[in-house]
This record gives C-alpha cells, structure tokens and sequence, in this order.
C-alpha cells in the first residue's frame, strides 16, 4: 500500500441527472404519464365491479327484506370502494397535471430526471464540496455533458 492509497478514501455521492428536452423526451414521458393514467381508469372499473359484486353477493345472502345488519355491510363497502376510489382519482389528477407541465416546457430546457449514486476517491487537499456537486445532462438517454468534478 503506498502512502497516497491510504491518505484518500472511497465515497459515495448522489449525482442529478437532468434531461434536456426534446420532441423524442416529450413524447416518451407524455406517453409514459398516459399509460400510468390509462391503468389508474382500469383501477377505477375494477374497484366499481368488485363493489358492485360485493354488495349483490350481501343482498342475495341477505333475508326479505334487508335488515339493519346488511345495510351496515352494504354502507362499509361504498365507503371503502369510495375511499378507495378518492385514492386513485387523486392520483390521476396529479398525474393530469404533469402532463400538462410536460406538454409545455419548452425544447432545450433542462428538467432533473432523477439521481443516481457514484463513489468517488477523495484526498487530503481535495474540495469536498466540489466533488459532492456533480450532474449529468442527457439528450434523448445519450450523456451529453458531465458537470463538475469527477
């Protein structure tokens, strides 16, 4: 081991990673928020058949006619397919907004896609702070630029 290996060490950093946007990045989010849109409307279906199931399956067990024990049962389930159902409207409105922040930035514009990690090798003499502050830039998955100190 020399005398450089152990006076520096081995970390770990968080890189951001921004995509520069364009007509090809536009369309593969827009398409990906209406896909996760499309599943959350399925969602919407499922949840209305299943309490609808639900409650026909109680009121054909029940007796002639209902009595406050299957009403209290048939209550529960719209309250939980209706909490459920607030659940995942309030997903897709969120969902709804991005896409409509999506459809207009502007092309050329940098938007963060995310983090990443990297480990990097610091030294005595070495700005910590420079090395911690590091972002790559991407057009279309491809590295555009690296920023920082690597």
């Amino acid at each position: 081991m020399t005398v450089e290996d152990s006076q520096s060490l081995l970390l770990k950093r968080p890189v951001n990673v921004k995509a520069i946007v364009t007509p090809r990045w536009k369309e593969e989010v827009q398409q990906q928020l209406q896909g996760q849109i499309n599943q959350i409307d399925a969602q919407l279906q499922q949840l209305d058949l299943q309490g609808q199931r639900a409650i026909a399956e109680i009121q054909k067990q029940s007796v002639k006619p209902p009595g406050p024990q299957t009403a209290q049962q048939i209550e529960n389930i719209q309250l939980q397919v209706n909490q459920k159902k607030s659940e995942l409207l309030e997903q897709k409105n969120q969902l709804l907004q991005q896409l409509q922040q999506v459809q207009m930035l502007e092309l050329e514009q940098e938007v963060n896609q995310g983090q990443l990690e990297s480990f990097f090798r610091i030294s005595s003499g070495d700005n910590l702070v420079q090395k911690m502050q590091i972002e790559i830039v991407i057009r279309d998955g491809v590295v555009e630029e690296i920023r920082g100190a690597v």
